[in-house]
């Protein structure tokens, strides 16, 4: 029999807690806007060659306006040798042929406009291309000239110059440091690349990296748009000297990117190419490249692995960025207590500088929560499933994904989605490894399997070649067979799909302004559950209850149901379910 948990009072208001109060009315649109990921290779692909691309996008963008998102964002389609999926540029001003035209971006974003859908475009300043024309003339020019300075070359150690000039490691796996030859073929310089060897990092010291990209940017606003998510935003500056530093290279710093526990793991900017404080002046004057495009906003929004939440903030200050993704949120585990405590904790961090929170479960980077909360939890982050690996409980995982994103949708201020986390999606976990391209499973020798899992290309069509994903049955990593029940058509319509449920979810969202509410904690339901209460002037307050327990959990008396994740048992919500009613 299962037990059931009732609310202490039931026909009282449990006791409350203040985490969050209203927004201002007529607030700017980015502060409680829901923005989808586009991952351009991995969307629709128009011509048939296996690489989704922006035609492909454009075709596709109704089913965003259905889904009822504010803005799409784009991951890089510009110039590039494609050594790290795009994130690799070698020109900032072209679209790679790859993915079409600069016409064809272009059109996609005059089609967006037109469906009342915004348009945001990956930034990656950290690093270029070795391919990019600037690194090409500093190997060619050689030591001391004007056009190394723009990047990162030092001379090794030792006497001959052998070893590299620090100890620093690759995000991606082994050193940061790459020996060049130099035009008379001995051996040269070496150059810094945080990532893989193929993306040199820039000088951000040097006046003209500066200037070049206040000119990026004003070359994509001048084509109309909306803004820009900046990739390793925290990352630009580095510490003068380059000091050694004693732990492994994460995007985070010196530890994991996980750690919910009594440990409290060094802040984010004592790694010496983390989050220095020089960074900020970078983003102050963007933000007023920005601002002067007058209204409506256009956005910034950082990629920014920081710890503490105090410092993680700082990005988004008035005179800097707009938003900033909230990885603690996506990193704490499957625990109402700990859910509780990063969402009271975020919103405290946030309010202090006035800037909304911006909420993220998945993306690009990450296993798919869908797959991730279907894993029996070990305390570590996991960077990708292999067909070797544990496996995850897949209608867990998804049950689960349900819960977490009715929970994060009703949570006040900005939220981002992954392509396909609307389908309930799952990474690829059985991929064979000749297919991988990741560059992580390359430069670890396979020890991380990398991100491909999560960037297997949509299934739009069950029956149809490729799911759907273009006119032919080429894509460019393997669908696994199980796509196809996830597919749009197989979902579209059908009451209780993932589809409909996040349909539902986004047109409550808007109707009753949840992303500009109040929040408060509300108490009394249990250990096991996260109740919160979303108000606004002029609408009914809004019971947000995600039970995590293995017990249902009544209702309160007179509490009305909007959205339900999973099918309630009367009034009882069973465990791994998340309900908004008004009450």
């Amino acid at each position: 029999m299962t037990s059931t948990f009732q609310p202490t009072l039931p026909q009282a208001r449990p006791a409350a807690t203040p985490l969050h109060a209203e927004d201002r009315p007529g607030a700017p649109w980015w502060r409680s806007a829901v923005i989808y990921q586009i991952y351009p290779r991995s969307w629709a692909d128009s011509d048939g060659d296996g690489v989704g691309d922006l035609p492909g996008i454009t075709a596709r963008l109704p089913h965003l306006r259905d889904l009822g998102v504010d803005a799409v964002w784009l991951s890089p389609f510009y110039t590039s040798p494609q050594a790290d999926a795009g994130y690799d540029v070698a020109d900032y001003r072209d679209v790679d042929r790859l993915f079409g035209t600069l016409a064809d971006a272009d059109t996609l974003i005059a089609r967006a406009h037109e469906l009342g859908i915004r348009v945001v475009v990956d930034l990656v300043p950290n690093h270029s291309s070795d391919e990019h024309e600037w690194f090409k003339a500093a190997l060619a020019a050689g030591p001391g000239s004007p056009e190394r300075a723009r990047y990162i070359f030092r001379d090794g150690k030792s006497a001959h110059g052998e070893l590299p000039p620090n100890n620093w490691d690759s995000v991606f796996g082994g050193p940061a440091w790459t020996r060049v030859t130099e035009a008379d073929g001995s051996p040269g310089q070496w150059y810094l690349h945080l990532f893989d060897a193929k993306q040199p990092d820039f000088d951000w010291q040097h006046p003209e990296v500066r200037a070049e990209f206040e000119s990026v940017l004003r070359f994509w606003l001048d084509r109309g748009v909306d803004g820009f998510r900046v990739d390793v935003a925290h990352g630009l500056i580095k510490k003068d000297g380059l000091p050694d530093w004693h732990d492994r290279t994460t995007m985070l710093g010196g530890h994991e990117e996980h750690d919910h526990s009594e440990h409290t793991p060094e802040p984010t900017h004592a790694a010496p190419y983390w989050d220095q404080d020089a960074v900020h002046e970078v983003y102050r004057a963007w933000r007023a490249i920005l601002d002067g495009y007058g209204t409506p906003d256009r956005i910034l929004c950082a990629e920014a692995w920081v710890e503490p939440q105090e410092r993680a903030v700082r990005y988004v200050r008035s005179d800097e960025m707009h938003q900033a993704f909230n990885f603690d949120f996506l990193l704490t585990p499957w625990d109402a207590r700990a859910l509780s405590d990063t969402i009271a904790r975020s919103l405290r961090a946030s309010d202090s500088v006035g800037a909304p929170t911006t909420w993220v479960l998945s993306n690009h980077d990450v296993v798919r929560h869908a797959t991730r909360l279907g894993l029996a939890p070990t305390g570590e982050r996991v960077r990708g499933i292999g067909a070797g690996d544990p496996q995850p409980d897949r209608e867990l995982g998804l049950r689960r994904a349900r819960a977490a994103t009715s929970l994060m949708l009703a949570l006040p201020g900005s939220a981002y989605l992954y392509q396909g986390e609307e389908l309930g999606l799952p990474d690829s976990t059985d991929m064979p490894d000749e297919f991988r391209q990741d560059p992580t499973f390359r430069r670890t020798a396979g020890v991380e399997i990398g991100r491909d899992g999560c960037r297997v290309p949509m299934p739009w069509a069950k029956d149809a070649p490729g799911f759907g994903f273009g006119p032919g049955p080429l894509t460019w990593l393997p669908q696994p067979e199980v796509y196809g029940s996830y597919a749009v058509d197989q979902q579209l319509g059908v009451p209780g799909s993932t589809l409909e449920l996040y349909r539902a979810l986004l047109a409550v969202r808007r109707t009753l302004s949840l992303g500009a509410g109040s929040l408060t904690l509300v108490e009394g339901f249990g250990e096991d559950v996260v109740a919160l209460s979303n108000e606004g002037a002029g609408r009914d307050r809004v019971l947000v209850l995600a039970n995590l327990g293995e017990s249902v959990v009544e209702l309160p008396e007179g509490a009305e149901v909007l959205v339900s994740s999973s099918p309630l048992e009367g009034r009882a919500v069973p465990t791994d379910t998340t309900v908004w009613a008004r009450w």
